[in-house]
């Protein structure tokens, strides 16, 4: 059955932006494990809470343990690592489903949804509630990835609320 240019242009942009959030995830996995130096110095200040507010009550939070630092460290390259990979899945998925029943395209959104879903948790709990609140984050001029998060977070579950709205047969 041909479909309406209309509906396959809506599919498109579906792939178009998951295949987009998965560049995005890879890149950031990417620059993480060639400039580890950099990156790891982030995670170290944050879980260490050496930049927040002079005498801040929730010091007793501070992990100076370097294994911890290397295990967050590793932990996020890994949630952004599998977030580039269920997200490049989903778009490989859904494009070679571009033309199929609106039945077979939904079923096919699994793989975006669960890389959004990894995105989601990594830059939304684990920058913005971890992070941000926990480890007091938004205290911290230099070490501060708040804006960042919350941009990425925003940008992640617009995907979601745009991919998940179910495609039907027109036509």
């Amino acid at each position: 059955m041909m479909r309406p240019p209309t509906q396959v242009l809506i599919r498109l942009a579906k792939v178009t932006m998951i295949g987009s959030l998965a560049a995005y995830a890879f890149i950031v996995a990417y620059n993480n494990v060639v400039d580890d130096g950099s990156n790891y110095q982030f995670v170290r200040h944050v879980l260490s809470m050496d930049t927040t507010f002079p005498g801040n009550a929730l010091m007793h939070r501070a992990i100076t343990n370097e294994s911890i630092w290397r295990v967050a460290y590793a932990l996020i390259m890994a949630m952004e690592g599998l977030t580039a990979l269920l997200l490049a899945l989903g778009a490989v998925m859904l494009l070679g489903r571009l033309r199929a029943p609106a039945e077979v395209f939904n079923r096919s959104k699994v793989w975006a949804v669960a890389g959004l879903t990894v995105g989601f948790a990594l830059w939304f709990f684990g920058f913005m509630v971890i992070a941000g609140e926990y480890f007091a984050m938004w205290q911290s001029k230099e070490w501060n990835g708040q804006e960042a998060a919350f941009r990425i977070t925003t940008e992640i579950l617009a995907v979601l609320i745009f991919v998940s709205l179910p495609d039907r047969d027109v036509g």
